[in-house]
Formats: structure tokens, sequence, C-alpha cells
């Protein structure tokens, strides 16, 4: 039985936590503060979110018609970011996945014309490369319990910056695949499928791989980084090295129930979520990178993944949230540029 959407007072405070997380994916803070304040119940979240999210579609395809096409790019993304965090309490309306992905694709087709869609069944992806960069290097976007590949566009523009193509993904689970898949423990197949689908192209240095995983998964991260010898470098972000299903809080037990079917299999996925001698076969360069404010009972943080992988270095942010999303200044640029160097092969 969900009960979350019925605790009264867990209404300001899950607007409180979730502010950082929305407004470093690039939603104005204003405008978060804003529409928050008008809800009276969680169980109004998504309706106001993806009211917010069409409003934002209007308005770019009005500059659309009106040959403001940068314009409209912007209000897109906007449009998709709403969207994408009208999915991010465990509600039975999913609709803005699909949303989501639908205006990202939008903004993209405006802002980042080259910009491709890589389809491999149970993992799809957005392939994006840096302007004037022969063969890039590619990094690997992999996306938590109740994110998506649109979430970290922000992050893929970081890496995009410093000459990095990326493939944000979503794979079993999440993002515009969630409505429709559950979530797999054993996610390195996936990643593995993700780096298959763009294995033979030659515009990209696929000799040159790395990963940057956040949330959850941080987790699927770092089993991609033991098992898939094709990544070179990794970053893992707030990234659970076990979960404890009788301890942890509603929000995440009642997120995997609504993603995994029912209880039993959302019990026994967070039984697999164990990354028990998993450390120990990443051989890849790794920075693991954890908020000291980060404490989500019945999850055990990454800094055992550091301490115990052969080239892991742990970076703990002590003002950090989830994400670390409140202090993205003290990692993004320092984790990007530690991607970028290591996968030029100036610091292997």
């Amino acid at each position: 039985m969900l009960t979350f959407l019925d605790d009264p007072p867990a209404l300001p405070g899950f607007i409180a936590s979730a502010r950082s997380r929305a407004v470093s994916a690039g939603v104005d803070a204003s405008e978060y503060d804003a529409v928050t304040a008008g809800l009276t119940a969680l169980r109004d979240w998504p309706a106001a979110f993806r009211r917010t999210g069409r409003e934002h579609l209007e308005a770019g395809e009005r500059a659309e018609s009106e040959g403001r096409l940068v314009s409209a790019g912007e209000a897109y993304r906007d449009a998709a970011l709403w969207f994408h965090f009208a999915t991010t309490i465990p509600h039975p309306d999913r609709n803005g996945h699909g949303e989501s992905a639908d205006a990202m694709r939008r903004a993209l087709t405006l802002l980042d014309p080259t910009w491709e869609r890589v389809d491999a069944g149970e993992v799809v992806g957005t392939l994006r490369r840096p302007a004037g960069v022969r063969r890039p290097p590619l990094v690997v976007v992999i996306p938590g319990m109740d994110s998506g590949k649109e979430e970290f566009v922000s992050i893929a523009d970081a890496l995009l910056r410093r000459g990095l193509a990326t493939l944000a993904i979503d794979g079993p689970g999440q993002g515009e695949l969630a409505p429709g898949t559950a979530p797999r423990p054993d996610y390195d197949k996936v990643t593995s499928a993700a780096i298959d689908a763009i294995a033979d192209r030659d515009d990209l240095d696929t000799g040159r791989i790395g990963a940057i995983a956040l949330s959850l998964g941080g987790f699927y991260g770092a089993l991609s980084l033991a098992a898939e010898p094709r990544l070179r470098s990794g970053v893992l972000v707030s990234g659970p090295t076990r979960l404890d299903w009788d301890t942890l809080p509603p929000f995440v037990t009642e997120t995997l129930t609504l993603r995994a079917g029912d209880a039993d299999a959302a019990r026994e996925f967070a039984r697999r979520i164990d990354a028990t001698g998993v450390p120990e076969r990443i051989e890849q360069p790794l920075l693991v990178v954890d908020g000291g404010r980060d404490v989500i009972p019945g999850a055990t943080n990454g800094e055992d993944l550091a301490r115990h992988a052969p080239r892991g270095e742990y970076l703990l942010i002590p003002e950090g949230d989830h994400l670390v999303a409140n202090a993205r200044w003290t990692w993004l640029g320092l984790a990007a540029d530690r991607l970028a160097r290591h996968l030029t092969g100036s610091d292997q």
C-alpha cells in the first residue's frame, strides 16, 4: 500500500529537499518556489508540474512559429525538465515520462541539431557530440532510481564543453522506458548494450569511453566499471553500495514498488543492491563523490567503493545533499576535467 502521497507533513520537507535537485538540473529557482507554493498535497505534484511544462511547451511553439528558434529551444528544454520532475514522486500519473522525452527532442533539434537518438531496445539514449572535435571520446551518463536522461542535460553540457561526446541513457525502469519496464539490478548489461549500440561508429573514439553515474545510478555505474573493460574512467555521485529494505524511507520503497511492479519485486530488487566484492574489480581511475548531508535511511553511501577500488578516490562535500546538487560547483568541474584528462590519454 502506497502511503507517501497521503502524508501531509511530508509535503514541505519534500519540496525543500527536491529544490536543489530541480534547480541544479536547470529549473528556474523562482518558478520552482512559485509552483510548489501552490501545492496543498503531494498528490497534486504531478498535475502542477505537468501544467507548468505545458506552459513552457506552448511558449516554445509560439517562439518557433515566430522564428525565434533559440528561445523556442530553451522553452522546450524547460518543458522537458518540468515534465520530468512531475514523475519524481511515487504517483500513478506517469505521463510526464514521454512528455519529457518528446520536449527534449524538440529542444535539442533546435539547440544542438547534430544530436542523435540511440535505440538499443532495452536502453535508449541521447547522443551528442562537441562542436569541432574529430572523433571525440565518449562519456555514458547513467541515471538512477527516479531520474532519466533528460534530468542530466546540464551535466552533459559540461562534458561537451571539454571536448567529450555524451550518451545519456534510460535503461529499464528509467525515464521514457519507466512506464513499460521494471528496473534491473544487473545494470552492467544495460551499459554494455548502450556501448554496443555505438561501438562501430567512426565519428567517435570508442576506444576511449568513460561513465558518470548518479544516485542509484552510482551503483549501476560501479557494476558497469567492474564488468565492462571498454570503460576507461568513472565518476560516481551519491551512489549507494547497499540498500536495506526494512529501513528505507517510504519515498524510496514506494517509488521502487511503483517502478518494479509490486512490493515483492521491489524488495527483491533492493536485496540485490549490494556492492560487496565489486570495487575490488574496478581497475579504472574512479572518483566517488558524496554529500555529507546525504543521509538516507537504509542506504550505505559510496565511501567503500572508493576505499576498496585500486585506483579509487573519495571526495566528500560536507555540506552536500543528495546528488550534491546544492553544491554542484564543488565537484562537477573537477569530475568533468578528470574524465577529460583520463579519456584523452594523458593520465592513464
